[in-house]
C-alpha cells in the first residue's frame, strides 16, 4: 500500500512539474515589468514593413525555425561558428535578423533587461500575420533565452521542401505537433518568396524523367523557367502564393486545388500519394473555409510556440540577441 501511494505520489508530482512549465507562459506575462512591450514590438514590425512587405514572412519564418530547434529560445539569432544561421535550411534564406535587432533595442529603450529576444520573435511573428491581413491572438509569453545554438539539430530537424509529406509530418510529431499543424502552418506561405534553388528541380527534369513536374500547372512551370532557367541565378525569388503574395489568406490553399503550389513541399500536401492519405482533405477544406484555416493555424501557432520553452530561471535575458550575455 505504501509503495503505491508513493507512486501515486510521484505521478503527481510529474504531472504538476509539466503543467508548471506550460502554465509559466502567460499572455499578461509582462503586464507590470514592461506594459508596453506589444506597442513597442507591433510598432517596429510596422515599420519594417512599410518598408518591404515580405518582411512579414521572413518575421513569421524565424519563429517556425526557432521552435523546431532547441525549443522557443530565442536560439537562431544566435551568431557563431555552431549558429543556426549557418546550417543548410536556414543559410542564405532565413533573414530579418536586423530587424529583430532593431525591435530589442527599442524594447530595451522602453525596459531594460526584462523581454526575452525568444519572446519578441513570438511577438513579432503575430504581428507580422495582423499587418499582413491575417486574425490577430493573445501571444503567451514568458520564454527565456538560450544559451546555445543548435546546427546539427536545424539540419536535420527543420522541415524541409524537398522533404516528403511523410517525412515532414514526421518532423512535426517529433517537436509534439500533428498532422492539423503541418496543413495550417504550411498555409503561412500565403505570404512570402522563395529563392528558385528550392522549386527549380521541378521546372526541368523532375525526378529524372527529362520533363517538368506534372503536379504543376503547365503555365506555372513556362512563367517559372523564364525566371529560374537552368544554370541561372539560384537566388531569384518568386510568390509562395502566386497571384496573392503578400495578403495572409485562405488563397495558398486555393493554388494546390489547381496545381499552382510553389515547393514540392506545398502542392505535396495535396497531390502526392502521401498528401492524399493524410493531408488533402485539410487542403480542401481551408480552400473553401478562411475562418476554419485561420483558427487553425492560431491554434497551431500557439502549440508551436509552446515546444520546449525555457522558463523560471532556465536561460537569460539576452541583452544582445545575436550573442549570450
Amino acid at each position: 500500500m505504501k509503495k503505491a501511494c508513493v507512486f501515486v505520489a510521484l505521478l503527481l508530482v510529474l504531472f504538476l512539474s509539466v503543467f508548471g512549465v506550460q502554465s509559466q507562459l502567460s499572455t499578461d506575462f509582462y503586464s507590470s515589468s514592461c506594459p508596453n512591450v506589444l506597442k513597442v514590438v507591433r510598432r517596429e514590425v510596422f515599420k519594417a514593413l512599410q518598408t518591404e512587405m515580405r518582411m512579414g514572412a521572413s518575421l513569421l519564418r524565424l519563429h517556425f525555425h526557432d521552435c523546431f530547434v532547441n525549443g522557443c529560445d530565442g536560439s537562431i539569432l544566435l551568431d557563431g561558428s555552431d549558429s543556426e544561421k549557418l546550417a543548410a535550411p536556414n543559410l542564405n534564406s532565413a533573414r530579418g535578423f536586423d530587424v529583430v535587432d532593431t525591435i530589442k533595442t527599442a524594447v530595451e529603450n522602453e525596459c531594460n533587461g526584462t523581454v526575452s529576444c525568444a519572446d519578441i520573435l513570438a511577438i513579432a511573428a503575430r504581428d507580422s500575420v495582423v499587418l499582413s491581413g491575417g486574425n490577430s491572438w493573445k501571444v503567451l509569453l514568458g520564454r527565456r533565452d538560450g544559451l546555445i545554438a543548435n546546427q546539427s539539430g536545424a539540419n536535420s530537424g527543420l522541415p524541409s521542401p524537398f522533404d516528403s509529406i511523410n517525412t515532414i509530418i514526421t518532423k512535426f510529431n517529433n517537436v509534439g505537433l500533428n498532422v492539423t499543424d503541418v496543413v495550417s502552418l504550411s498555409g503561412g506561405h500565403t505570404i512570402g518568396r522563395a529563392r528558385c534553388v528550392l522549386f527549380s528541380n521541378r521546372l526541368f527534369n523532375f525526378s529524372g524523367t527529362g520533363a517538368p513536374d506534372s503536379t504543376m500547372d503547365t503555365d506555372m512551370v513556362a512563367d517559372l523557367q523564364k525566371l529560374c532557367p537552368q544554370n541561372g541565378d539560384g537566388n531569384v525569388t518568386t510568390a509562395l502564393d502566386r497571384n496573392s503574395t503578400d495578403a495572409f489568406d485562405n488563397h495558398y490553399f486555393k493554388n494546390l486545388l489547381n496545381n499552382k503550389g510553389l515547393l514540392s513541399s506545398d502542392q505535396g500536401l495535396f497531390s502526392s500519394a502521401d498528401g492524399v492519405a493524410a493531408t488533402k482533405s485539410l487542403v480542401e477544406s481551408y480552400s473553401s473555409d478562411s475562418s476554419l484555416f485561420m483558427t487553425d493555424f492560431i491554434n497551431s501557432m500557439i502549440k508551436m510556440g509552446n515546444i520546449s520553452p525555457l522558463t523560471g530561471s532556465n536561460g537569460e535575458i539576452r541583452k544582445n540577441c545575436r550573442v549570450v550575455n
